[in-house]
């Protein structure tokens, strides 16, 4: 039976983030030929909408309030719970981001509905489909099927494929006035680390430092590298406590999980917290000066040596091909 399943995308700085993109693939694998219908809110969204559209999403609804500018689990949970009533959806989509994670439990509460978060992978459609996700910090993984009332999932960024862009695509995009009041909070101001280059959480390459990089200095062969690569740099808990490099680039259990096609970790000992934050990485390459070292346990490709003299190659390597 072919379902409706409401998306919601995530807007930053003026442009939709990738794993909207990617949700709206999953919702129409979910669908089973059914309609996949888009959601936005902001105070300035409307431009946004029909890139909804082009990826996939069969008409679009935008939500726009003042204090909807900035994500606040009330204003945004007032918006959608608008949205559902409307639309009452047989499933609903949204990225296993900080968003989501903190709005997807406060709705499914509010639904009476369960939840399939962190999803990696979705085999089958329709109502035939079945979802995977890692358990106990990535070492495990289960394969779950809703069997009866909303089906309602976050989806992990950098995992599910998206549909390709096709500007040609066409779909109703219509606008939803919500009375969004008494908010317990609102964002008084927003400040943010200055930072260039690759969002860490949607990067394709990521190249981590951990204790073994040694100082702050120490992450600037890092950081050429990856940007040679197109990429962005991380960080294990243990380089963030020593202060070698910001909270912000922080992987793992306690910081943030990423799976990119290619992850490099550099003087990364490899704790299992930290490797529940990258493991599912597609191709992983350890560098390390102890052969014994946890993380090349997980690693594609084991480099025994010392980082500071295998940095350096990659890199002279690298802008020989490309130069060629």
């Amino acid at each position: 039976m072919s379902k409706k399943v409401v998306v919601l995308g995530e807007a930053r700085e003026g442009a939709l983030r990738n794993v909207s993109f990617e949700a709206i693939a999953a919702a129409k694998t979910i669908s089973g030929g059914g309609e996949v219908v888009g959601v936005l809110f902001g105070d300035a969204v409307q431009s946004l909408a029909e890139e909804m559209v082009h990826y996939g999403a069969n008409r679009v609804i935008t939500v726009e309030h003042p204090h909807l500018k900035q994500y606040t689990s009330d204003g945004y949970g007032q918006a959608f719970m608008a949205v559902y009533e409307q639309e009452k959806p047989d499933a609903i989509v949204f990225g296993h981001t900080a968003l989501g994670k903190d709005l997807s439990p406060k709705i499914a509460s509010k639904l009476e509905s369960g939840l399939i978060s962190d999803v990696t992978a979705i085999e089958g459609e329709g109502d035939s489909a079945q979802f995977i996700r890692p358990i106990y910090s990535g070492k495990a993984f289960e394969k779950v099927k809703n069997k009866e009332g909303l089906l309602f999932v976050t989806i992990r960024p950098n995992n599910i494929a998206p549909l390709d862009h096709d500007a040609s695509r066409t779909g109703e995009v219509s606008s939803l006035s919500v009375d969004v009041t008494n908010l317990r909070s609102v964002i008084a101001e927003v400040v943010r680390k200055a930072t260039e280059g690759v969002d860490l959480s949607e990067a394709k390459v990521v190249v981590a430092g951990g204790r073994g990089v040694k100082s702050a200095e120490g992450f600037e062969p890092l950081q050429k590298l990856a940007n040679l690569l197109g990429g962005a740099v991380g960080a294990s808990r243990g380089a963030c406590d020593a202060d070698y490099c910001d909270y912000s680039l922080q992987i793992g259990q306690t910081g943030k999980v990423v799976t990119p096609d290619l992850y490099i970790a550099a003087g990364i000992s490899g704790a299992i917290q930290h490797m529940a934050g990258m493991s599912n990485s597609k191709i992983i390459v350890a560098i390390n000066k102890d052969p014994e070292a946890n993380i090349f346990k997980v690693a594609d490709y084991g480099i025994v040596g010392d980082l500071f003299e295998v940095i350096p190659m990659m890199i002279e390597e690298i802008q020989k091909v490309k130069v060629s």
